[in-house]
C-alpha cells in the first residue's frame, strides 16, 4: 500500500522493535535450574565428604558462575533492535537539511592491513547515498607509508568513475572487490549500455588493483624532489617523523578526501588507535568541523549504500537531543564458515548487545559508530553553551593552544557550526591541521582525559 506525503510526516523515522524470545528465556531458565540444583547438592552433601576443602572450593566456583549467569540472563532477558525508515526520511526532509559528517578510516600497517582492502572500504564510503558536499573522508595512516598515500591518490582517481556508476545504476554493493565477485554483478537480462559500462568499470578496477599490487610487492620507489607529492616521505621513519597532511580531493563533486599521518616521536607515547582518533578529531575540527563523526576500521566496508540515511533516521527520529550521544551499526562478516566453530560471526555478542539496547542503549564497540562531536568534546547531548559565555582561557585549557581548534570547538559547543559548505579551502588549513596533529599537542590539555576519550 502506498504512503502519501502527508501520512509519511506522521509516521516515525525509527522505532524500537521488541523481539519475542520465549524459547531463549525457557532455555536459560532450565540452565539456571540445573545450576541451582547443583549448588543445593553441594551444600547438602558437604558433611558427607572427607576432603572438604576441594569440595568447598568447587562450591565457591559454582556460586560465582551462577552469579555471573544470573547477571547475564538479566541483561539478555529483553531483546530489542532499532528499525529505521529512510524512505520516510526522504519524503520528510530535503537533502540540504542533512548535517555534515566527517568520516574517519584508520590503518596502521600496509602489510597486515592490505591497501586494496582499505581502498575498497574508502570507495564504499565515498559512494554512499548522501550529499557529497556534506561528507569529508579522513584516512589516518599510522605507518606513514608512501604506499598507502599512493594507493589513496589512485583510489581518488578511480572514485571519479566508480561513484557516478554506482549512483546511476543503484549498485547494491559499493565495495568493488565484493561487487565484481558476487552474483548481483552478473550481466544477465540487463541493458547493453549497462554491460558496456560494467566492463569498463571492471577493467578500471583491475587496473587500480594491479597498480596497488605491483607497488606493494616491491620496494616503493619515488623521487625526493621538493616538488614531488612524495617529498614528505623521503627518509621517513614510521616511528619518528613530523605530521604529514595532504588534501587528495576537494570540490570535485565527490566527498573531500584527506590523508593524515600524525607526528610520531619515540620519546612520546602515541596511544595507538586512541591517539589516532584524537588527532583525527582535532584535524577534522580545524578543517571541516562536522557535527557528526563516523569511525570505521580499514576492513569494514559499507555493505548498504543507504547506511547514512538509516543513520539520519536516528538523528531526526528523536524529539530530544538528550536521547542520543552516539549510535553504531553492528559488524557483519562475509565468507564465514556456516557452523562458525570459532564464533567469528559474534552471534552471542549481538544477542547480548540487543539485551543491553533494551535496558539503556548499546555500548561502544570501537567501530562503525556515529559520534556527536559536542559529546566527544565533553558536553552532554542536551546541553548547549552560549557563544558569549565561553571564555578563551577555558577553551585554551581544554582544547589546546591552536586558535583554529578553539574557534571550531566554540562553534560546536554553542551549536552554531558553520559546516563544510561555508569553510575556507581545505588546502589553506593544512598548516593549522599539522599543528594540532603534533605528538605533544595533548600535553597540558584535556585531550584523552575529558575530551575525546576513546
Amino acid at each position: 500500500m502506498a504512503i502519501n506525503t502527508q501520512e509519511s510526516t506522521c509516521l516515525p523515522l525509527q522505532e524500537k522493535i521488541v523481539h519475542n524470545n520465549k524459547t531463549a528465556r525457557a532455555v536459560e531458565l532450565v540452565i539456571l535450574t540445573f545450576l541451582i540444583s547443583m549448588l543445593v547438592y553441594r551444600v547438602v552433601s558437604f558433611k558427607d565428604k572427607e576432603h572438604s576443602l576441594p569440595w568447598f572450593l568447587a562450591l565457591l566456583c559454582e556460586l560465582w558462575f551462577t552469579f555471573i549467569w544470573i547477571l547475564t540472563v538479566c541483561i539478555k532477558w529483553n531483546q530489542c533492535s532499532t528499525k529505521t525508515y529512510p524512505d520516510r526520511l526522504l519524503k520528510r526532509l530535503n537533502e540540504f537539511e542533512f548535517p555534515t559528517i566527517d568520516i574517519f578510516v584508520t590503518t596502521a600497517d600496509p602489510i597486515l592491513e592490505p591497501c586494496i582492502i582499505t581502498m575498497n572500504t574508502i570507495l564504499s564510503l565515498l559512494a554512499v547515498d548522501y550529499p557529497a558536499d556534506k561528507l569529508a573522508l579522513y584516512l589516518s595512516d599510522d605507518a606513514c607509508s608512501p604506499l598507502i598515500y599512493y594507493s589513496l591518490v589512485e583510489t581518488a582517481k578511480f572514485a571519479k568513475l566508480w561513484v557516478p556508476f554506482c549512483k546511476k545504476y543503484n549498485i547494491p554493493v559499493r565495495a568493488p572487490f565484493r561487487y565484481f565477485t558476487c552474483k548481483s554483478s552478473r550481466l544477465e537480462d540487463v541493458s547493453l549500455e549497462f554491460q558496456h559500462e560494467w566492463k569498463t568499470m571492471k577493467n578500471e578496477y583491475d587496473d587500480l588493483y594491479n597498480k596497488i599490487e605491483v607497488a606493494s610487492q616491491r620496494p616503493f620507489t619515488f623521487t625526493c624532489d621538493h616538488n614531488s607529492d612524495f617529498a614528505d616521505f623521503c627518509d621517513v621513519n614510521r616511528s619518528d617523523h613530523p605530521a604529514i597532511i595532504k588534501v587528495i580531493s576537494e570540490n570535485t563533486g565527490l566527498p573531500h578526501v584527506i590523508y593524515i599521518s600524525r607526528e610520531k616521536n619515540p620519546q612520546h607515547h602515541h596511544h595507538y588507535k586512541a591517539g589516532a582518533m584524537n588527532v583525527l578529531t582535532r584535524v577534522s575540527g580545524v578543517m571541516t568541523n562536522a557535527p557528526l563523526m563516523l569511525n570505521v576500521d580499514c576492513d569494514m566496508y559499507a555493505n548498504n549504500p543507504q547506511v547514512f540515511l538509516h543513520a539520519m533516521c536516528i538523528v531526526f527520529g528523536h524529539k530530544n537531543d538528550q536521547d542520543w550521544g552516539f549510535f553504531e551499526f553492528p559488524q557483519a562478516f562475509y565468507d564465514g564458515l556456516k557452523d562458525d566453530p570459532f564464533g567469528n560471526q559474534l552471534d552471542n555478542l549481538y544477542y547480548v548487545e540487543n539485551g543491553i539496547a533494551a535496558l539503556q542503549g548499546p555500548f561502544y564497540g570501537g567501530s562503525n559508530c556515529f559520534h556527536r562531536r559536542k559529546v566527544i568534546y565533553g558536553l552532554s547531548p542536551n546541553d548547549k553553551i552560549k557563544n558569549g559565555s565561553i571564555r578563551n582561557e577555558d577553551l585554551h585549557k581544554v582544547f589546546g593552544n591552536s586558535y583554529e581548534m578553539r574557534e571550531s570547538a566554540a562553534r560546536i559547543l554553542s551549536g552554531s557550526n558553520a559546516g563544510i559548505e561555508n569553510r575556507k579551502s581545505l588546502s589553506s588549513l593544512i598548516e593549522a591541521a599539522i599543528h594540532v596533529a603534533g605528538c605533544t599537542y595533548d600535553y597540558g590539555t584535556d585531550w584523552g582525559k575529558k575530551v575525546n576519550v576513546y
